[in-house]
Parts: C-alpha cells; structure tokens; sequence
C-alpha cells in the first residue's frame, strides 16, 4: 500500500482504513469511527431501545475492533465484520438481560428524553416536516412491533441498506431464509402501519 496521510484520511476506503490501521496508524481507526458511530448507534437502539444500553454496545463493539483489528481479513467488507460484533455483542446483552427493552407509547418518567407524542390524522398537517416525524414514529412503533427475527433482517436491509449475502454473513442465516424474513416482515410493517392509519391510532 502507498504511504499513509493524514490528510487524505477521509478519502480512503473502510478496507484501506482497517488496513492502515492494522499497521498501527491510529487515526485510520479514527475516522473509521467517525464513519459509523452514528449508523452503529441508530442501528442498535433501534434493537435496545435503550439509550444507556446502546452507549454501552457502540463504545464495546469500537473497542472489540480496536482489540481484534488483527483477526480481520480485507476478503470481507468492514461494515459486515464490524455489524457482525455488534449483533452478537446485541445479542449477548439481550441474553443476560432475558428481554429486550420494548417501545414505549407513554412517556417514560426514568428517560429524561422520553415524551409522550399524539398522532393526529396526517392528511390535515398543514407542516410537512410535522408530517414526516409522525410517519416515522409509526414506523418506528411497526418495526419493534416485529418479531425479533423479521426486524433483525428489516433493520439491517432497510435501514442499514446492506446487500442479502452482507445479512446472511452477520447473521449465520441463509440468505433464502433472509430474503423470506425481510419480505415477511416487510408485509408486517406496511399492514401494521396502515392499520395505524385508518383506526387514527395515536401514540
């Protein structure tokens, strides 16, 4: 590989980062988490809905990086290596723990950043961005309504917009059986949310 600079750090690939980075250069590692810190922790609190918890599991999955930079392989994609620890580092909370945390329609007096919102019909929002925060939030409630196994795959397809063989490797599933459980769980949420529609749920 050419000489490392600093200067053109954000210019290199993930692989060509974890390389460098494998070879002791520090800020490769450095803008590899400025890349995903925000993705990583969108992804997991998502899966958590903990904010305390999902601090915990972005800064552990960063450092098993940094501890294991040794272990990866350039043949595999960064991003699949790196979701890879965090869904297992996910999953092995949600053992200890014997269940997930789950959406919470009411505000919650423990979170500080926790609230309590009404949806209202969104065909009489005269604001937009107003319009498109509620339709997110029923998003939101439709994917943790999903069971455990559809919205891991959903998450990862939709959100994190990795390919069908990336969620295969991450999750040890084949990627028929991905491709099943995304358009299953697709079909859940788009139902799911038209139900919130035409009942005018709130929540």
């Amino acid at each position: 590989m050419e000489a490392f600079k600093v200067s053109a750090v954000s210019n290199y690939s993930d692989e060509d980062l974890m390389e460098y980075f494998q070879n002791d250069k520090e800020p490769a590692f450095n803008e590899l988490v400025k890349r995903y810190k925000d993705r990583l922790h969108n992804f997991l609190f998502r899966y958590t809905h903990n904010h305390q918890d999902c601090e915990d599991l972005v800064q552990e999955t960063f450092l098993r990086v940094h501890k294991s930079k040794a272990s990866y392989e350039r043949i595999a994609k960064f991003s699949t290596w790196m979701y890879t620890i965090a869904l297992n580092l996910a999953k092995s909370m949600y053992k200890k723990k014997q269940k997930m945390q789950k959406v919470s329609i009411h505000k919650d007096s423990n979170d500080s950043e926790d609230f309590e919102m009404h949806i209202e019909d969104p065909n009489v929002l005269p604001d937009q961005e107003l319009h498109e925060k509620l339709c997110l939030q029923r998003l939101e409630k439709a994917l943790m309504s999903l069971p455990e196994d559809f919205r891991e795959v959903v998450m990862l397809r939709d959100l994190q917009e990795m390919s069908y063989e990336e969620i295969s490797e991450i999750t040890g599933i084949p990627m028929g059986t991905v491709k099943s459980r995304i358009n299953r769980g697709r079909a859940q949420v788009c139902h799911m949310i038209e139900s919130y529609v035409d009942l005018g749920t709130s929540f």
